[in-house]
């Protein structure tokens, strides 16, 4: 089927994992907008990007990237998916695992979603360091 009717990007999130119920419903665990890590560089073991997709018709590729602080330099992409809505009242969510994704500093870094090679979306995830709490003492 081609393409009579772009979608449009109902959704997208970050998140640890992604499962589906016997129903077909997704379960979405630890949702995120930022990490915080102790030090950098670090690897982030498993990042989970869920994108909905609606209102269109036709089939589709998309994919996602996660961009440096740079802008420039790719950090993570996943293949691209194939999505298809029969009709313009069909949906489709698309999940994307990255796995051991290397982070080599604190800043901000660009999740870009991108359907037939054109950004749909742009969000930032921030990453950061965590401060350990003073240790406090005891009288």
């Amino acid at each position: 089927m081609n393409p009579t009717m772009y979608p449009d990007l109902q959704s997208s999130l970050i998140c640890d994992d992604v499962r589906q119920e016997r129903s077909g419903k997704f379960i979405l665990i630890g949702l995120f907008d930022a990490i915080a890590l102790p030090r950098y560089p670090a690897t982030f073991q498993r990042l989970c990007i869920v994108n909905r997709w609606c209102c269109g018709e036709g089939t589709f590729l998309q994919h996602s990237r996660l961009l440096a602080p740079d802008q420039v330099k790719t950090v993570a992409e996943s293949k691209p998916v194939t999505l298809k809505l029969p009709d313009t009242e069909a949906t489709a969510t698309c999940i994307e695992f990255f796995l051991n994704v290397r982070f080599d500093a604190p800043g901000t870094y660009w999740i870009e979603i991108i359907l037939e090679s054109q950004l749909k979306l742009r969000y930032p995830l921030r990453a950061a360091i965590v401060k350990k709490p003073p240790q406090q003492t005891h009288p």
